[in-house]
């Protein structure tokens, strides 16, 4: 049986939750491998709209058993409180599993974040200012806090301490803040001890078991393929690697038991934060897309930069992930268009370019070549099969297939569970 990845293939906020949800009933595990709650999925069950940040979204599929990978930084106050919340909407979190060998986003990780960002200025990332990034730094650095690290107290108070002697200088001299006490920060990272103890465990056992059991697992990325801090467009990126190769070193699973790379697309192009966009729109195409889209941030609330869809972008993503499939999400906010406009390559200093620029400096100047394609005005959110659609619709999705370089499998044509057309299994 088949071990996926399905990750998103621009700049997040694509809809893998959606595609998560739609296989979880059909796998067994559904891994989160990197990032924390700095993504958010919103899943529609029925007439219920879920918004997760650092569950998998595999945890609303009864039948399979959602797991937090080594690779992801774990806020435990987010946990908890992610996991009550599903509690409380009569969802059982029981089987969830989690990493002894995650890291902790610690309360001074997350004090180091906000700040930094305000005192970069105009030069600001655009982060979430969650403390993924310096939890991640500190995990690089080795003074990082794992999971583990809360069932011995003596360990934890020593790295906390450890942690503490630079960032304290760092906070009192120069963002002249005052010093975090060490002793209030172990006190409330063993307060959470008990509470998740009965998710712990060694996950990267267990999933490669499952594998050679001939289970079905599905490994799910948060962000997004532009976003990943080797690929995605540096420094504008996440702190960690949102692309296929991070399912592997996230979760403790060797690249030769992976089947499937599954990039997820929206039929037009977003991101939230700074950093260039070269599709990116400033006028009422803009905006009409944000509202019909819903565009707005499940984790960060803000509006999302709305553009028109970027093939170079997608060849990027087949190329550097190796994707077999992708999945096609909100081809219905298209409606009404005439003409639909679709970035096929860059103009950047007078050249012609179509795979996307290794120089930051040439992404930052690039500017959008578009060929224009006939709009549809007919209602898809019914379509049940891929004939059902419009032909200037299939003519669309045809297109962007060829562009993107990889068969398009799965297509989105509402927000609902089963508003999407299924062309290829990709479990088969």
């Amino acid at each position: 049986m088949p071990a996926l990845v399905l990750l998103g293939a621009q700049w997040g906020d694509e809809g893998k939750g959606k595609a998560t949800d739609l296989l979880g009933g059909s796998v067994d595990y559904v891994v989160r491998y990197q990032g924390g709650n700095n993504a958010g999925h919103t899943v529609v069950v029925g007439d219920q709209k879920y918004a997760l940040h650092l569950l998998p979204s595999g945890i609303l599929s009864p039948e399979c058993t959602p797991v937090i990978g080594n690779g992801v930084v774990v806020d435990p106050a987010v946990l908890l409180s992610e996991l009550s919340g599903l509690n409380e909407r009569g969802v059982d979190t029981s089987k969830l599993l989690l990493s002894g060998n995650a890291h902790l986003i610690t309360p001074y990780n997350i004090t180091v974040d906000k700040v930094t960002e305000r005192f970069l200025g105009k030069r600001k990332i655009g982060t979430t200012g969650r403390g993924i990034g310096p939890t991640y730094a500190d995990k690089i650095n080795r003074v990082g806090i794992r999971v583990q690290d809360l069932y011995d107290e003596s360990i934890l108070i020593q790295k906390v301490e450890a942690a503490l002697e630079v960032k304290n200088q760092l906070l009192t001299k120069l963002y002249n803040r005052r010093a975090i006490e060490a002793d209030q920060v172990v006190e409330e990272l063993l307060g959470y001890a008990d509470k998740i103890k009965g998710y712990v465990v060694d996950t990267t056992l267990i999933l490669n078991k499952a594998l050679d059991d001939d289970k079905v697992v599905l490994f799910e990325g948060g962000q997004g393929t532009l976003l990943d801090i080797d690929h995605g467009t540096y420094p504008f990126v996440t702190s960690s690697n949102p692309t296929a190769g991070g399912a592997c070193t996230g979760a403790g699973v060797g690249p030769t038991k992976i089947n499937r790379v599954i990039g997820i697309l929206k039929a037009y192009t977003t991101r939230v934060g700074a950093g260039p966009f070269p599709t990116e729109l400033f006028d009422e195409d803009g905006e009409a897309l944000r509202r019909i889209g819903g565009e707005r941030g499940v984790t960060t609330g803000r509006d999302r930069r709305c553009g028109w869809f970027d093939a170079v972008i997608a060849r990027y993503a087949t190329r550097v992930n190796g994707l077999t499939d992708f999945f096609l999400t909100k081809l219905d906010v298209l409606t009404g268009w005439e003409q639909i406009p679709v970035c096929v390559a860059y103009e950047i200093d007078g050249k012609r370019v179509e795979e996307l620029p290794y120089s930051q400096t040439d992404f930052h100047h690039a500017k959008p070549v578009y060929e224009m394609l006939p709009g549809w005005s007919e209602d898809i959110t019914k379509a049940k099969s891929f004939s059902d659609l419009p032909k200037n619709a299939q003519a669309y999705v045809k297109a962007l297939e060829e562009m993107s370089g990889a068969p398009i499998s799965a297509i989105g044509v509402g927000p609902g569970r089963d508003e999407t057309i299924e062309i290829n299994s990709f479990l088969s």
